[in-house]
């Protein structure tokens, strides 16, 4: 790695962060000059900013890693995967919220949070400073409340409320344990705390990596503090539960990549066993809980719980092993366009909101039934997707690593995901219900439920949801070629 650079030296290296922040301000600034009916501008502005920085995150990913700032923001492999993944990503969820805030009086305001919560994800990744950590905490969750409560209606209220409770809750959580770490090392640079931490009282290192931990896990939607994930995923709309569950959850992971590879590293607490265990937590937990689910947005949430179970893996070998960075870059990649694909799938039939519904809604389009089999067969880890590469890779990596234990744990969930993803592609091969309509009434009774009738699907989600399903692929049949393009050798 580079030395440390500060000052005009360092501003080049944040490129690809300051497209975005320009991409919000002048996106802000052009909707205020805008009439309503033509907000689709600020759209394609802020499209432009998100393009613009995956191509600058994509030009310096092969370059050297080096910090920056005196140390607090780093430029690596992992940061750059992180830009690059999150600003495809936002592009992307930005033209699949249009038609859900296309009209709504604080449409500009909507991509503009948008754009402000990838900013903190990035953040989140690149932290090399507990104080950046928290700061990037904060950023990444302040907007994600305005955007799920974004329809004000009486169930984003009440999802908003609990996400926002939820995060101050935890956000105390990080902030003792920040307190704990500076005072056991006086110092909060990640380089410096590897250094000071091993000699520092047990105690107080027990409390500051449990307060740290809690911050991120929280931010990636792991168990224990997962309890929001159903709840705000249920309560919004499928296109703001698609980036609330993905986008936030990317640099949270590698947050707790950072943290383990580097100030955690040479602790005397068994911090790898510590996130293997939350890892096993997650995918069991998120497993069991998504069996009884009817809800399509539900099922998906308790199946992103699971995934951060996966994800935790290569975080518990970030220290152990070389084969953890490429693990966690193609999975990250592959996780992204899949999940994102199985949310489009939701938003393409928006008051569908149960399996039953869902497969009476889009009885007549076929194609939108494959695209949805290739993605959650996706997440389940099915040859040739990107998501099963990944999670060769991160099995790989968890077993160089000295985790068996967690490899057969992982499989073993694995194949149990399978059959919940099965009870919604079945119906949807059919068309007939998959449990008797009474069953099924009662959850999805309301406004957005459309049980008994065929509706429109909308275009622009079907597009997004058929675009990840064929990139899912080609990402797993081409994985090799680009990691090997992407990652330094």
């Amino acid at each position: 790695m580079t030395g440390m650079s500060g000052g005009g030296e360092a501003w080049p290296a944040l490129l690809p962060e300051a497209l975005l922040l320009l991409g919000a301000v002048g996106g802000l600034l052009l909707g205020l000059w805008t009439p309503q009916q033509r907000q689709w501008r600020v759209r394609l502005l802020v499209t432009a900013a998100c393009l613009a920085s995956a191509v600058a995150a994509a030009i310096a990913l092969p370059e050297p890693a080096e910090r920056v700032f005196e140390g607090t923001w780093v430029v690596d492999t992992t940061t750059g995967v992180v830009r690059l993944v999150v600003a495809l990503g936002v592009a992307v969820l930005v033209w699949l919220a249009a038609p859900s805030v296309a009209g709504h009086p604080r449409e500009t305001e909507a991509y503009v949070l948008m754009l402000l919560g990838a900013l903190g994800t990035i953040g989140l990744a690149a932290s090399g400073d507990l104080l950046l950590l928290v700061a990037a905490y904060l950023l990444a969750s302040v907007p994600l409340y305005a955007l799920a409560g974004f329809a004000k209606d009486s169930a984003g209220t009440e999802a908003t409320m609990k996400y926002y409770l939820m995060g101050a809750f935890v956000g105390v959580l990080l902030l003792v344990g920040v307190a704990a770490l500076v005072l056991a090392s006086g110092t909060t640079g990640y380089l410096e705390l590897a250094d000071l931490l091993p000699e520092a009282s047990p105690a107080l290192l027990a409390l500051g990596v449990l307060g740290v931990l809690a911050g991120v896990a929280f931010k990636a939607g792991a168990v224990p503090v997962h309890f929001w994930v159903p709840d705000v995923t249920a309560g919004t709309t499928p296109p703001m539960a698609a980036y609330i569950t993905t986008i936030p959850k990317i640099g949270a992971v590698a947050a707790a990549f950072r943290l383990v590879a580097e100030p955690f590293a040479d602790l005397p607490l068994d911090v790898p066993l510590l996130v293997a265990v939350i890892a096993t937590a997650s995918m069991t937990l998120g497993n069991l809980a998504a069996f009884a689910q009817t809800d399509v947005l539900r099922l998906l949430a308790y199946s992103t719980v699971s995934q951060v179970g996966y994800l935790f893996m290569v975080v518990a070998v970030a220290a152990r092993t070389d084969l953890a960075v490429p693990a966690l870059a193609v999975y990250l990649a592959g996780y992204a366009v899949t999940n994102i694909g199985a949310f489009a799938a939701v938003a393409a039939a928006p008051a569908a909101r149960t399996i039953t519904d869902w497969a009476t809604a889009v009885g007549r389009h076929r194609w939108i039934v494959v695209s949805l089999v290739v993605c959650l067969l996706g997440l389940v880890g099915t040859p040739p997707t990107a998501v099963f590469v990944g999670k060769l890779a991160v099995f790989t990596a968890a077993w160089d690593g000295a985790l068996a234990w967690l490899v057969v744990v992982a499989a073993i969930n694995t194949v149990a995901s399978l059959f919940y993803y099965l009870r919604w592609i079945a119906p949807g091969f059919a068309g007939v219900p998959a449990t008797p309509g009474g069953a099924e009434a009662a959850t999805g009774s309301g406004a957005r439920t459309a049980a008994g009738t065929a509706q429109r699907t909308e275009p622009v989600p079907v597009g997004v949801l058929h675009g990840a399903a064929v990139v899912s692929v080609l990402l797993g049949l081409g994985a090799g070629s680009w990691l090997a393009f992407a990652l330094p050798s």
